[in-house]
């Protein structure tokens, strides 16, 4: 089992960029996948970006693409999620979580991750 840490989630103003960081501990992630995933409130949570084990591919969301840069520092045992041009639809509690890599082909379903970080709040006021 791995432990999760999100960090990086504040107040930030519409167009404003932030940057999380998912820091792992207890074992290596460097052969996980990595995903993002945010729960607005009164909402169901949902995907936003998941990167394969090398870092060599990536996945998003819709919503969040071409805005969001998913990446990894496997010798950091970090991920990250770097966000522009936030929108108010951004306001979310994004959770990091960590798979088995062989499991990359479902990487947009919850069902696919092991572990769980606690979240970090992002809000973006108008």
């Amino acid at each position: 089992q791995v432990q999760l840490v999100e960090s990086g989630g504040t107040l930030v103003q519409a167009g404003g960029s932030l940057r999380l960081s998912c820091a792992a501990s207890g074992r290596p992630i460097s052969r996980s996948m990595m995903g993002w995933f945010r729960q607005a409130p009164g909402k169901e949570c949902e995907f936003v970006a998941a990167i394969n084990w090398s870092g060599l591919d990536t996945d998003y969301a819709n919503p969040v693409k071409g805005r969001f840069t998913i990446s990894r520092d496997n010798a950091r045992n970090t991920a990250y999620l770097q966000m522009h041009s936030l929108k108010p639809e951004d306001t979310a509690v994004y959770y990091c979580a960590a798979g088995d890599d062989t499991r990359y082909f479902r990487r947009r379903l919850n069902a696919a991750y092991d572990d769980w970080g606690q979240g970090t709040q992002v809000t973006v006021s108008s």
